[in-house]
Order: structure tokens, then C-alpha cells, then sequence
């Protein structure tokens, strides 16, 4: 039996391996696996957060798009990785509609949430020279040529894809959804005249309309937004039945696998936190339309079921869900 004595001294060396453990993350580089293309709301976030990170942490992330799948071909990489903490998913709001729309049969409840970086509003926008003032203008357009207006998409589940379900539930019209690798891509298409409208998270859209490249046609917010220094009005401007889904937008993170030990998710958390909340950080944020949170762990587990509730039965209500919320046990808002 061991004397007390003994049974100290091996606690002490436990915890010093552990402490040890912990000091030692991370001793190499990080990969950080951005879900969606090069110029979009969430690369634009992930690389500007990256350098605070990495001031944190005392290593390099190096950062990779890997867009497509809506987000599917980035969380099937990030869960095949290893769960040590070193592969780092900078993601946004798609997975959790993943399974709704049988994309793939898991959302980021097998991962654990480093940060919840902030929310994001959404805008409808539509090319500087096109005919359409108002979001009101080119619905009632789009009603009167079915099917042969676009709207620029990044599939199903995503921003616009789950916006015009929104709006379709309030007020009927059909357009061509045409589908890119991201918010980037699909603005370049818009700025091309290859799509007619498009709805984006305000940081994705913001320097185009400072530019007067585009134009803002309303927020999916209930209150109008500043955005480059215009004022752009509330989508319930037109349609005030849109109301009963807001608020409602655009999230921004980091993510790694649920399994990675406890003491190296500690690690990321702290650094994360103080990435998050750097002024430069936060003034990005702000100056992009974004509300900064900064929540990890529960608080940010809560945020993301409850926004998974309540858009997942915005699409199941809409017909736009291929598998019900109730197979999943996500529960009705």
C-alpha cells in the first residue's frame, strides 16, 4: 500500500507531466482550414484573426481555403484529422444545417467551439448600374419573369440559399439560383453581370458598395444599417411578415475536433480570446457590420443550437429542408 507520502509525490509528477503537456502546445506550426474561397466574409475574418492568434500562441497557423460541399468539404477534413488541436476549422454557420439538408450527417456537434468570433447581418445586393432600387423592385420584377432572373448562391444551407428561403416564405418568386465557392466568388460573378442579385454578409459586401461597384437593396435586419457610410434600409421596410425571423444572420468561428484534449483546448481558447477581443480585431469586425461575441465552450454550444432551431424550421416550414429537424432532435424554436 502506498504511503501517503508516495501517493504526493506521484500526484505532484502527474501534474507536472499534465502541466508539461499544456506548456508544450503547441511546439510546431497549425494548419487552419478556411471553409469557404479566397475573399469572402469568413476568409476575410479568418485571416485577419490569424495574426493575433498566432502572437498568442507563439506559433504559425498556416491557413488553407478548402470551399465546397457548403462547408462539408472542410468540417470531412477537419473531423479526419488528428484531434490534437493542431488542425483548426474557421468556419461559419453552414454545418448546422448540414444534416437538414443531407449534406453530411453530422454539424459542429462533434466539434468544440474555440470561439464564437461575432455574428454578421446580412445585405441583398445587386450591380451599381442594374434597374432595381429597392429589395421590393426586383422580387416584383422577378415575379413578373419567372425564372429568369440569378441570384448568386453558395448552396444549399448557405446565406443566400437560406435568406431567399426566408423570403420566399413571406413573399412567392422564382429565380435561377446559381451556385459558387463562396461569397467572393460569387460577388466577382455579380460584378460580372453573371448573376442579378445576390444576398452576402455585410463584410463580404461592404467595400463593393463603398466602391459604388454595387448596391445595397436592404439588411436582413429590423432596423436600417450604416454600411460605407450609407444608410441601407431593413428588409421589414418592404416585407415587415420577414420579422418573425429576426434577428437572424451570418456567424463567424474557430473550431476543432470535440476529442482534443482538455489542456490544448484551454491552450487555443486563451489565445483565441485574445486574438478576438485585439482592438485592431474588433474594429474589423465593427467596421464590417459584424457584432463581436467572443463566447467559447457552453455559452457558444447554446448560441449554436439555438440558431440551428431556429433556421432549420425555417426551411422545413419553406419546403427547402430535405430531412426533418425532428430526425436530428433539433428542436422547434
Amino acid at each position: 500500500m502506498l504511503s501517503s507520502c508516495t501517493r504526493t509525490l506521484a500526484a505532484l509528477a502527474l501534474s507536472a507531466v499534465a502541466a508539461t503537456a499544456t506548456a508544450a502546445f503547441p511546439d510546431r506550426e497549425l494548419s487552419g482550414v478556411i471553409m469557404w474561397g479566397a475573399g469572402g466574409a469568413t476568409d476575410v475574418v479568418a485571416r485577419a484573426l490569424a495574426p493575433h492568434a498566432e502572437a498568442a500562441l507563439g506559433k504559425k497557423i498556416v491557413l488553407t481555403n478548402r470551399p465546397g460541399g457548403t462547408g462539408a468539404i472542410s468540417t470531412n477534413f477537419v473531423i479526419n484529422a488528428p484531434a490534437d488541436g493542431y488542425t483548426l476549422l474557421f468556419g461559419a454557420e453552414n454545418p448546422q444545417l448540414h444534416q437538414v439538408l443531407q449534406l453530411a450527417d453530422f454539424g459542429y456537434e462533434k466539434f468544440f467551439p474555440v470561439s464564437i468570433l461575432g455574428r454578421g447581418v446580412a445585405v441583398v445586393v445587386v450591380k451599381s448600374d442594374s434597374p432595381w432600387n429597392s429589395l421590393k423592385d426586383f422580387v416584383e420584377d422577378a415575379k413578373k419573369r419567372p425564372g429568369k432572373l440569378k441570384m448568386g448562391s453558395t448552396g444549399p444551407g448557405g446565406l443566400p440559399h437560406t435568406v431567399g428561403s426566408m423570403l420566399n416564405s413571406v413573399t412567392k418568386f422564382q429565380v435561377i439560383s446559381v451556385p459558387f465557392d463562396g461569397e467572393g466568388p460569387g460577388m466577382t460573378a455579380l460584378l460580372g453581370g453573371h448573376v442579378d442579385m445576390m444576398p452576402v454578409g455585410v463584410g463580404a459586401a461592404a467595400e463593393n458598395i463603398k466602391a459604388g461597384r454595387v448596391k445595397a437593396l436592404a439588411v436582413i435586419d429590423g432596423e436600417a444599417l450604416s454600411i460605407a457610410g450609407q444608410s441601407v434600409p431593413p428588409v421589414t421596410r418592404d416585407y415587415p411578415e420577414f420579422g418573425k425571423y429576426l434577428p437572424w444572420g451570418p456567424f463567424y468561428g474557430v473550431w476543432v475536433r470535440r476529442d482534443t484534449p482538455d489542456d490544448v483546448k484551454a491552450v487555443l481558447v486563451r489565445a483565441f480570446r485574445a486574438a478576438a477581443e485585439n482592438p485592431q480585431f474588433v474594429t474589423l469586425m465593427k467596421d464590417r457590420g459584424n457584432v463581436p461575441m467572443s463566447t467559447s465552450g457552453v455559452e457558444a454550444d447554446a448560441f449554436l443550437k439555438k440558431w440551428q432551431s431556429v433556421t432549420a424550421w425555417v426551411l422545413q416550414d419553406v419546403g427547402a429542408a430535405k430531412a426533418s429537424p425532428d430526425k436530428f432532435g433539433i428542436p422547434k424554436p
